[in-house]
């Protein structure tokens, strides 16, 4: 913005150009005049004159906003250097910009990030466990894929804690590290979230995991599936959580701790927050839906084993198929059909 100003007989004139956008063709003027005709008397005059001008967006529109980002991701791209294999199948654009936004859009932070990633990926091979690896770990039902979708088509993971049914911590977090893979297998096309619902039904401090377990889980979750969760939502949970949760949220980044939302049958702001993400005749009654709902392990299982064969397609691993234990593997799994589980009661 520039200004003039001056004295033209009993008037004061002042003249200011103003600059808009990033881009302007001609002058904006505007001329302030002050008229002094008598003692005690001044007249104000607002006078704007526009001459050829044409506006153009600022750099805060979504459009530049997008290009400023498209820049970034090749940025992070270039900073990483080549890639192969699966790290390159896993590097794409969308995966980039998840890390960038996770680290504010630092280069430097976003690629000591997701080279940790790749690192992470590369050892413990998640694209590799299969459901009969994990089945156990979810024969009570205590995290699930369900089969409906949030408002803005988003995976939904269902977890139950207080269905809590083993002692092993690799398996726990391997069979995480599965449900969480599986959900992004199914995310609609153009979508790169999913949303939680923790129904705290039966939990207590008795059966809870232990802190070991719920910081690896924070860990993987924050660091290696960043913006991957869209909000978590905490159903209920007693009053005795807090002491448990006065621990967890240190574990938690400032992102993340802000998508965990507490939810309360008697608080009509928290049922409104979560009504605005989900349908309440998909959910089941124990998260204030209007669905009775039974979890059914095998009928899960099977879908789990057909979510494998579309594992191991997307990822170029159909050799590594196998049948276990007299479990059904990926490479004889059924014809596809659509996700019925949980079934709802009778």
């Amino acid at each position: 913005m520039e200004s003039v100003s001056g004295f033209t007989g009993h008037s004061m004139v002042i003249h200011v150009k103003l600059s808009y956008g990033i881009k302007v063709v001609g002058i904006h003027h505007i001329s302030l005049t002050l008229s002094f005709a008598s003692p005690g008397q001044t007249t104000l005059q607002i006078e704007e004159v526009v001459t050829m001008f044409q506006w153009r967006p600022s750099h805060n529109s979504k459009e530049n906003d997008s290009v400023q980002q498209d820049v970034k991701v090749n940025e992070l791209r270039t900073v990483i250097g080549p890639q192969s294999g699966r790290s390159l199948q896993y590097c794409t654009d969308a995966c980039l910009k998840r890390y960038l936004e996770a680290r504010n859009w630092n280069i430097d932070k976003a690629k000591k990030m997701l080279e940790e990633t790749l690192k992470w990926r590369s050892s413990y091979k998640p694209e590799e466990i299969r459901w009969n690896e994990v089945a156990i770990e979810g024969e009570t039902g205590k995290i699930y894929r369900a089969n409906f979708l949030d408002r803005f088509g988003r995976t939904v993971l269902i977890l139950r804690p207080g269905m809590q049914n083993t002692q092993s911590h690799d398996n726990q977090i391997r069979h995480l590290v599965y449900l969480l893979e599986n959900a992004v297998l199914n995310l609609p096309e153009g979508q790169e979230q999913m949303s939680w619902l923790i129904d705290f039904t039966g939990w207590s401090l008795s059966n809870s995991v232990p802190m070991k377990t719920t910081r690896e889980t924070t860990n993987i979750l924050q660091n290696h599936y960043p913006e991957r969760l869209a909000m978590a939502f905490l159903y209920n949970p007693p009053r005795i959580f807090e002491a448990f949760w006065k621990v967890v949220k240190y574990f938690l980044d400032q992102k993340t701790f802000q998508k965990v939302k507490f939810v309360y049958p008697n608080n009509k702001e928290s049922l409104e927050l979560m009504k605005s993400y989900f349908d309440v005749d998909n959910l089941p009654v124990e998260l204030g839906g209007k669905v009775e709902l039974q979890y059914d392990h095998e009928e899960f299982s099977r879908l789990m084993a057909q979510d494998d064969v579309k594992t191991a397609t997307v990822w170029g691993l159909d050799n590594k198929l196998h049948i276990s234990n007299g479990r059904l593997g990926a490479d004889v799994a059924p014809e596809p059909m659509p996700f019925p589980l949980p079934t709802p009661t009778s």
